[in-house]
């Protein structure tokens, strides 16, 4: 074989390779984004459901309160669900909203950017207000079901169930704020931050990473 039919064959050979291996890069990318994509559903269809029981919050609250305009208290209560719905439709959405922005055509880097979005919202923003919702909306919640069954605690109780209930939810707030500050010294803030921003989005972070660490090679 003369040396240019070799060089020639040789350039061939790379050329095939070459495009093997783009091949592989391609369906190996195409795999893993379809797995981060399916990973992040479950986390879609949380947020619907949670859309839903903020549309219930709302509306029951805000019901009760129209009707209880007179009665200081039970105006209070329905206020205070009514906007606890409302807190849960705009969560759900803002969380939804940054889900559909993701581009899986887009470049990895860009792709784990807007991830990057959705994990901070779920740790920053939404892992603490629900904390601080779910200590203390128990009350109003429990205040109107009585109510609307035509039992008012102030009627029969006064002030001694809402001092209560209000050092009962202020107590566990304080055990929430202990509870991670001995994991964060523990050394398992990590932990909780995967925790705090659920698995579906750990999943397509993961699905992403294991990209950028096959075009790296």
């Amino acid at each position: 074989m003369e040396l240019d039919d070799f060089k020639q064959a040789w350039q061939g050979l790379d050329s095939r390779l070459e495009r093997q291996e783009t091949l592989q890069l391609g369906m190996f990318r195409d795999g893993k984004l379809d797995k981060a994509r399916r990973g992040l559903r479950p986390l879609a269809w949380g947020q619907a459901l949670q859309l839903a029981v903020g549309v219930i919050f709302a509306v029951w609250g805000g019901s009760f309160w129209v009707d209880h305009r007179q009665v200081p208290h039970l105006l209070i209560c329905g206020l205070l669900v009514h906007l606890c719905g409302l807190l849960f439709i705009l969560s759900a959405a803002r969380n939804l909203y940054l889900v559909q922005r993701i581009d899986y055509a887009a470049p990895v880097l860009e792709i784990q950017r807007r991830l990057a979005d959705l994990r901070g919202w779920r740790l920053r923003v939404e892992a603490p207000a629900n904390a601080v919702i779910a200590c203390f909306i128990w009350v109003p919640v429990l205040w109107m079901s009585l109510a609307e069954h035509g039992f008012d605690l102030w009627v029969y109780d006064r002030a001694g169930f809402l001092i209560w209930s209000l050092s009962s939810s202020v107590v566990g707030l304080a055990m929430v704020v202990l509870a991670v500050w001995l994991m964060r010294r523990m050394g398992h803030a990590r932990a909780l931050e995967d925790s705090a921003v659920g698995h579906s989005v750990r999943k397509a972070e993961a699905a992403l990473d294991e990209i950028a660490r096959f075009e790296q090679e």
